[in-house]
């Protein structure tokens, strides 16, 4: 399972300044190769272990996911767990993300 390796990558994000654009990227490279790995898990996580935080976090690198991976089955998944946290997903616009992981999805087809 990919909890732990998810977990400590947001761990790194969060204590990584907003204004480092260089450690910011970095941090982004490493959760989607994380989250893109194997799909199937990554879902199994998000469905099953995602914290309400943890989700806000990892809204930054959706959309890339979604590109790099072009699965159905994950963009549906984000729309299953932002209703679970719908306060979370409305002071950080994730339902904007949502849209742009559509596109993602619709762009490679």
């Amino acid at each position: 399972m990919i909890t732990d390796e998810i977990r400590a990558s947001i761990t790194k994000r969060a204590a990584t300044d907003d204004e480092w654009d260089y450690g910011v990227k970095k941090c982004w490279q490493e959760e989607i190769e994380i989250l893109s790995r194997n799909i199937d898990d990554t879902i199994v996580f998000l469905e099953n272990d995602c914290t309400a935080d943890e989700f806000s976090w990892l809204s930054e690198v959706f959309d890339d996911v979604a590109e790099k991976t072009q699965s159905r089955a994950f963009v549906d998944c984000l729309y299953k767990v932002a209703k679970k946290y719908p306060e979370t997903c409305k002071e950080y616009y994730i339902d904007r993300v949502l849209v742009y992981c559509e596109g993602a999805l619709l762009n490679q087809e």
